[in-house]
Protein backbone atom coordinates (compact mmCIF):
# COMPACT_ATOMS: atom_id res chain seq x y z
CA UNK A 1 0.00 0.00 0.00
CA UNK A 2 2.03 2.56 -1.08
CA UNK A 3 1.13 6.08 -1.40
CA UNK A 4 2.69 9.55 -1.64
CA UNK A 5 2.24 13.39 -0.26
CA UNK A 6 3.38 16.41 -2.18
CA UNK A 7 3.47 19.44 -0.10
CA UNK A 8 3.86 22.80 -2.53
CA UNK A 9 5.60 25.79 -0.71
CA UNK A 10 6.19 29.13 -1.55
CA UNK A 11 10.18 28.61 -1.34
CA UNK A 12 10.32 24.53 -2.00
CA UNK A 13 8.23 21.84 -2.95
CA UNK A 14 8.58 18.66 -0.69
CA UNK A 15 7.35 14.78 -1.71
CA UNK A 16 7.52 11.88 0.76
CA UNK A 17 6.56 8.39 -0.43
CA UNK A 18 5.59 6.18 2.28
CA UNK A 19 4.47 2.10 2.59
CA UNK A 20 2.02 0.99 5.43
CA UNK A 21 3.54 3.72 7.78
CA UNK A 22 6.75 3.82 7.24
CA UNK A 23 8.91 6.39 5.12
CA UNK A 24 10.25 4.67 1.93
CA UNK A 25 12.11 8.19 0.39
CA UNK A 26 11.30 11.75 0.36
CA UNK A 27 12.81 14.79 -1.60
CA UNK A 28 13.14 18.76 -1.32
CA UNK A 29 13.05 20.85 -4.51
CA UNK A 30 12.66 24.89 -4.81
CA UNK A 31 9.78 25.48 -6.43
CA UNK A 32 10.72 28.01 -8.67
CA UNK A 33 8.52 29.57 -10.87
CA UNK A 34 6.24 26.37 -11.82
CA UNK A 35 4.27 25.23 -9.25
CA UNK A 36 3.34 22.61 -11.05
CA UNK A 37 6.61 21.59 -12.70
CA UNK A 38 8.04 21.81 -9.30
CA UNK A 39 5.42 19.41 -7.86
CA UNK A 40 6.25 16.76 -10.87
CA UNK A 41 9.99 17.16 -10.23
CA UNK A 42 10.05 16.40 -6.72
CA UNK A 43 7.91 13.69 -6.73
CA UNK A 44 9.72 12.07 -9.91
CA UNK A 45 12.84 12.66 -7.33
CA UNK A 46 11.70 10.78 -4.25
CA UNK A 47 10.16 7.97 -6.25
CA UNK A 48 13.83 7.18 -8.18
CA UNK A 49 15.13 6.96 -4.50
CA UNK A 50 12.87 4.57 -3.52
CA UNK A 51 12.98 2.53 -7.19
CA UNK A 52 9.37 3.09 -7.48
CA UNK A 53 7.40 4.57 -10.39
CA UNK A 54 4.09 7.13 -10.60
CA UNK A 55 2.52 4.02 -11.32
CA UNK A 56 3.39 1.96 -7.94
CA UNK A 57 1.40 4.76 -6.19
CA UNK A 58 -1.63 3.57 -5.11
CA UNK A 59 -3.08 7.24 -3.56
CA UNK A 60 -1.69 10.64 -3.71
CA UNK A 61 -2.45 13.84 -1.88
CA UNK A 62 -0.95 17.28 -2.08
CA UNK A 63 -1.01 19.82 0.30
CA UNK A 64 0.14 23.77 1.16
CA UNK A 65 -0.29 26.90 -1.18
CA UNK A 66 0.22 24.80 -4.65
CA UNK A 67 -2.21 21.80 -3.73
CA UNK A 68 -4.89 22.58 -6.29
CA UNK A 69 -1.77 22.85 -8.97
CA UNK A 70 -0.51 19.28 -8.36
CA UNK A 71 -2.58 17.54 -11.29
CA UNK A 72 -1.58 13.59 -10.59
CA UNK A 73 -2.92 13.81 -6.98
CA UNK A 74 -6.20 12.02 -6.05
CA UNK A 75 -6.82 15.22 -3.79
CA UNK A 76 -5.81 17.72 -1.82
CA UNK A 77 -5.59 18.31 2.15
CA UNK A 78 -5.16 21.17 4.44
CA UNK A 79 -1.42 21.65 5.21
CA UNK A 80 -2.47 22.25 8.87
CA UNK A 81 -3.90 18.87 8.94
CA UNK A 82 -1.00 17.26 6.88
CA UNK A 83 1.47 19.20 9.56
CA UNK A 84 -0.16 17.61 13.07
CA UNK A 85 -0.58 14.40 11.46
CA UNK A 86 3.10 13.84 10.06
CA UNK A 87 4.65 15.20 13.16
CA UNK A 88 2.49 12.90 15.42
CA UNK A 89 4.08 9.87 13.42
CA UNK A 90 7.61 11.20 14.34
CA UNK A 91 6.90 12.42 17.86
CA UNK A 92 4.08 11.11 19.02
CA UNK A 93 4.22 12.84 22.24
CA UNK A 94 3.88 16.60 20.44
CA UNK A 95 0.96 18.77 21.78
CA UNK A 96 2.58 22.26 19.97
CA UNK A 97 3.58 22.34 16.35
CA UNK A 98 5.13 25.75 15.41
CA UNK A 99 5.97 25.83 11.57
CA UNK A 100 7.68 28.61 10.05
CA UNK A 101 8.04 28.36 6.03
CA UNK A 102 8.94 30.92 3.26
CA UNK A 103 5.48 32.88 3.31
CA UNK A 104 3.52 32.00 6.44
CA UNK A 105 3.56 30.83 10.07
CA UNK A 106 1.67 28.69 11.80
CA UNK A 107 1.21 27.90 15.69
CA UNK A 108 -0.86 24.21 16.05
CA UNK A 109 -2.41 22.14 18.87
CA UNK A 110 -2.23 18.57 18.26
CA UNK A 111 -4.22 16.11 20.00
CA UNK A 112 -2.89 12.62 20.93
CA UNK A 113 -3.99 10.99 17.95
CA UNK A 114 -2.90 13.52 15.37
CA UNK A 115 -5.89 15.44 14.46
CA UNK A 116 -5.81 19.44 15.10
CA UNK A 117 -7.27 20.80 17.86
CA UNK A 118 -6.80 24.44 17.10
CA UNK A 119 -4.47 26.81 15.15
CA UNK A 120 -3.69 30.54 14.12
CA UNK A 121 -1.62 31.37 10.99
CA UNK A 122 -0.17 34.38 10.05
CA UNK A 123 0.04 34.59 6.03
CA UNK A 124 -0.94 38.55 5.81
CA UNK A 125 2.30 39.63 6.25
CA UNK A 126 6.33 38.24 5.65
CA UNK A 127 6.99 38.93 9.57
CA UNK A 128 7.42 36.33 11.23
CA UNK A 129 8.15 34.56 8.09
CA UNK A 130 11.20 32.88 5.96
CA UNK A 131 10.60 35.94 3.74
CA UNK A 132 11.28 38.35 6.33
CA UNK A 133 14.80 36.52 7.02
CA UNK A 134 15.44 36.65 3.37
CA UNK A 135 14.98 40.14 3.54
CA UNK A 136 17.20 40.97 6.70
CA UNK A 137 20.07 38.99 5.24
CA UNK A 138 19.78 40.60 2.15
CA UNK A 139 20.17 44.27 3.67
CA UNK A 140 23.18 42.59 5.59
CA UNK A 141 24.93 40.73 2.58
CA UNK A 142 24.39 37.32 4.12
CA UNK A 143 23.38 34.29 3.07
CA UNK A 144 20.63 33.10 4.70
CA UNK A 145 22.16 29.50 5.86
CA UNK A 146 24.67 32.06 7.81
CA UNK A 147 22.63 33.35 9.90
CA UNK A 148 22.33 31.02 13.00
CA UNK A 149 25.74 30.12 13.42
CA UNK A 150 26.67 34.14 13.34
CA UNK A 151 23.87 34.81 15.67
CA UNK A 152 25.00 32.92 18.44
CA UNK A 153 27.94 34.23 18.53
CA UNK A 154 25.84 37.36 19.87
CA UNK A 155 26.70 39.57 23.22
CA UNK A 156 23.64 42.35 23.09
CA UNK A 157 20.88 41.65 20.42
CA UNK A 158 19.82 44.46 19.16
CA UNK A 159 16.01 45.42 19.98
CA UNK A 160 14.21 45.28 16.52
CA UNK A 161 10.73 46.69 17.17
CA UNK A 162 9.38 47.43 14.18
CA UNK A 163 6.61 44.10 12.76
CA UNK A 164 6.58 45.47 9.26
CA UNK A 165 9.13 44.15 7.05
CA UNK A 166 9.95 47.24 5.24
CA UNK A 167 9.95 49.03 8.04
CA UNK A 168 12.32 46.45 9.89
CA UNK A 169 14.89 47.05 6.78
CA UNK A 170 14.77 50.97 7.98
CA UNK A 171 15.46 49.98 11.10
CA UNK A 172 18.21 47.58 10.77
CA UNK A 173 19.82 50.19 8.14
CA UNK A 174 19.80 52.86 11.11
CA UNK A 175 21.14 50.26 13.48
CA UNK A 176 24.29 48.68 11.47
CA UNK A 177 24.94 52.83 10.81
CA UNK A 178 25.26 53.06 14.34
CA UNK A 179 28.03 50.76 14.20
CA UNK A 180 25.98 47.86 15.91
CA UNK A 181 27.97 44.37 15.37
CA UNK A 182 26.56 41.85 12.67
CA UNK A 183 26.37 39.14 15.04
CA UNK A 184 24.47 41.89 17.34
CA UNK A 185 21.86 42.31 14.53
CA UNK A 186 20.84 38.83 13.63
CA UNK A 187 20.52 37.94 16.65
CA UNK A 188 17.95 40.88 16.76
CA UNK A 189 16.43 39.44 13.89
CA UNK A 190 16.21 36.13 15.28
CA UNK A 191 14.60 37.28 18.32
CA UNK A 192 11.80 39.48 16.38
CA UNK A 193 10.54 36.80 14.59
CA UNK A 194 10.40 34.53 17.50
CA UNK A 195 8.41 37.18 19.19
CA UNK A 196 5.76 37.87 16.76
CA UNK A 197 5.17 34.03 16.46
CA UNK A 198 5.29 33.44 20.08
CA UNK A 199 2.26 36.28 20.54
CA UNK A 200 0.66 34.90 17.52
CA UNK A 201 0.23 31.48 19.17
CA UNK A 202 -0.61 32.39 22.59
CA UNK A 203 -4.05 32.06 21.08
CA UNK A 204 -3.47 28.10 20.50
CA UNK A 205 -1.61 28.07 23.97
CA UNK A 206 2.17 26.19 24.18
CA UNK A 207 1.55 22.59 25.47
CA UNK A 208 4.46 20.33 25.58
CA UNK A 209 5.72 18.86 23.46
CA UNK A 210 6.90 21.64 21.30
CA UNK A 211 8.04 20.86 17.61
CA UNK A 212 8.93 23.24 15.64
CA UNK A 213 9.33 22.85 11.75
CA UNK A 214 9.28 24.21 7.98
CA UNK A 215 12.69 25.44 6.76
CA UNK A 216 13.25 28.32 9.35
CA UNK A 217 13.61 25.34 11.68
CA UNK A 218 16.98 24.69 10.42
CA UNK A 219 18.17 27.96 11.91
CA UNK A 220 19.19 26.91 15.30
CA UNK A 221 18.97 31.42 16.62
CA UNK A 222 15.56 31.52 15.88
CA UNK A 223 15.39 27.94 17.75
CA UNK A 224 16.61 29.12 20.35
CA UNK A 225 14.79 32.48 20.35
CA UNK A 226 11.23 30.86 20.07
CA UNK A 227 12.64 28.80 23.42
CA UNK A 228 13.47 32.01 25.03
CA UNK A 229 10.10 33.67 23.97
CA UNK A 230 8.36 30.89 25.49
CA UNK A 231 9.70 29.33 28.11
CA UNK A 232 9.89 25.75 26.75
CA UNK A 233 11.88 23.28 25.04
CA UNK A 234 11.53 22.97 21.70
CA UNK A 235 11.91 19.70 19.10
CA UNK A 236 13.09 19.39 16.09
CA UNK A 237 12.93 16.60 13.57
CA UNK A 238 15.65 15.44 11.60
CA UNK A 239 13.88 16.81 8.28
CA UNK A 240 11.34 19.71 9.73
CA UNK A 241 10.47 20.46 5.90
CA UNK A 242 8.62 17.28 5.16
CA UNK A 243 5.73 17.02 7.76
CA UNK A 244 3.36 18.43 6.12
CA UNK A 245 4.17 15.97 2.68
CA UNK A 246 4.56 13.36 5.45
CA UNK A 247 1.20 13.99 6.51
CA UNK A 248 -0.22 13.85 3.42
CA UNK A 249 1.41 10.64 2.58
CA UNK A 250 -0.41 9.25 5.49
CA UNK A 251 -3.38 10.37 5.08
CA UNK A 252 -3.60 8.99 1.86
CA UNK A 253 -3.30 5.71 3.35
CA UNK A 254 -6.04 6.49 5.11
CA UNK A 255 -8.07 7.40 2.19
CA UNK A 256 -6.95 4.23 0.11
CA UNK A 257 -8.19 2.11 3.32
CA UNK A 258 -11.52 3.83 3.24
CA UNK A 259 -11.82 2.48 -0.19
CA UNK A 260 -11.00 -1.19 0.46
Amino acid sequence: MITAGVDVGAATAKTVIVADGEILSYAVTPTGDSVARAAEGVTKAALELAGLSMADLRFIISTGYGRNVVAFANKAASEIICHARGVNLLIPAARTVIDIGGQDSKVIGVREDGTVSDFVMNDKCAAGTGRFLEVMAGVLGLDIEEMGPISLTSEEPCPISSTCTIFAETEMVSLRADGRTREDLVAGIHRAVASRVAVMGRTVGYSEQVVFTGGVAKNLGVKNSLEAAIGLTILIPEEPQIMGALGAALLARGELSSLA
